[in-house]
C-alpha cells in the first residue's frame, strides 16, 4: 500500500490521548474509544482507566478486554464509489449490504469518514487514521463536499439563493457554500458543513423530490475514474492536503474539544 503513510508505534517521543491511540491502533474510532474507556474495558500498564483525556506514551502497555493493543499498523486511506443501497455503518441488524464490504479484507479495520445515506451514492472515504478523519469532517476545517443532484424538476434560483443564505427547517439552519445549475433538472451543490440528509431536507421542504444524489468530491479527492463499487488508495498529495489543513472556523475550535467528531 505505497500511497499510505506508515505509522509505526508512537509518533516521536511524545504522549497522546488514549482514545487517539485506540483509533490509531484500529480498535475503534475516537468516539467509540471513549465509550470503551467509559465502560471500563481499557487498562494501561495493568491499571483500569476510566478518565477521558488520559494520555499514554512509549513503553505504556494498553489493553482492551485484557488483550494487548499496539499502534504499529500502516495508515490506510481509501476512496470508495458507494452505490445506492449500501449502508455506511459497521453493522446493520437488518442485514442490508454495507459499504465497507466493497473494500479489500487485507486493508484491515477501517472507518468511514462521514456518511452517505442508503439511497445516495458517490464518494466516501475510509481510513484508520483518526487525524485525517477529523480534519476531513469537522466543520471548523471547512472541507468542501460537492454533490451532483438530480431533482424531479428544475430547482428554482430562489430556493438555491435561500439555501446559500441559510434556511431554517425544524430549528436547524442549513447553509450552502455555492451552487452551479446544470442541464435539465440537475444542479451541483457544494457544502462546507454537511448535516444529516441536508440536501434532501432542504429540497423536499421546497416541494422538490431528489431523484439521484451523488457526492462527487471531498476536498481534493474526486470521483473521477471510479466506477460504482470501485475503490482506490488516496495519493500522498491528497493525504498531505488533509493533514495540513488548518481550522477555517476559529469560533468552532473550542466547542470541538468538548464534542469531538464521530466518524464511524
Amino acid at each position: 500500500m505505497s500511497d499510505a503513510a506508515p505509522a509505526h508505534g508512537f509518533e516521536g517521543s511524545g504522549r497522546e490521548r488514549l482514545q487517539a491511540f485506540l483509533a490509531r491502533s484500529g480498535v475503534a474510532s475516537r468516539r467509540a474509544g471513549e465509550r470503551l474507556i467509559e465502560a471500563g474495558r481499557v487498562t494501561v500498564n495493568g491499571q483500569l482507566v476510566v478518565a477521558q483525556g488520559s494520555k499514554v506514551g512509549p513503553g505504556d502497555r494498553v489493553a482492551v478486554d485484557g488483550r494487548d493493543v499496539t499502534a504499529t499498523l500502516e495508515r490506510v486511506h481509501l476512496a470508495l464509489h458507494k452505490p445506492p443501497g449500501y449502508l455506511c455503518s459497521n453493522h446493520d441488524p437488518a442485514n442490508r449490504p454495507l459499504a465497507r464490504s466493497l473494500l479489500p479484507v487485507a486493508a484491515g479495520r477501517l472507518f468511514h469518514v462521514g456518511r452517505l445515506d442508503l439511497a445516495s451514492q458517490g464518494l466516501i472515504l475510509f481510513t484508520n487514521d483518526g487525524q485525517l478523519a477529523v480534519r476531513a469532517t469537522h466543520p471548523r476545517f471547512g472541507v468542501e463536499k460537492e454533490y451532483d443532484v438530480l431533482a424531479d424538476r428544475s430547482v428554482p434560483m430562489t430556493v438555491l439563493e435561500e439555501f446559500r443564505a441559510g434556511c431554517r427547517i425544524g430549528g436547524v439552519t442549513y447553509r450552502l457554500s455555492s451552487y452551479r445549475p446544470g442541464p435539465g433538472n440537475r444542479v451541483t451543490l457544494t457544502l462546507a458543513e454537511g448535516r444529516n440528509r441536508e440536501i434532501r431536507r432542504v429540497l423536499e421542504n421546497a416541494g422538490l423530490e431528489v431523484r439521484r444524489l451523488t457526492r462527487v468530491r471531498v476536498g481534493p479527492v474526486t470521483l473521477r475514474g471510479l466506477a460504482p463499487g470501485a475503490w482506490r488508495r488516496l495519493t500522498r498529495r491528497e493525504v498531505a492536503w488533509f493533514l495540513g489543513r488548518r481550522p477555517q472556523r476559529p469560533d468552532l475550535v473550542a466547542a470541538s474539544a468538548a464534542a469531538p467528531v464521530a466518524y464511524s
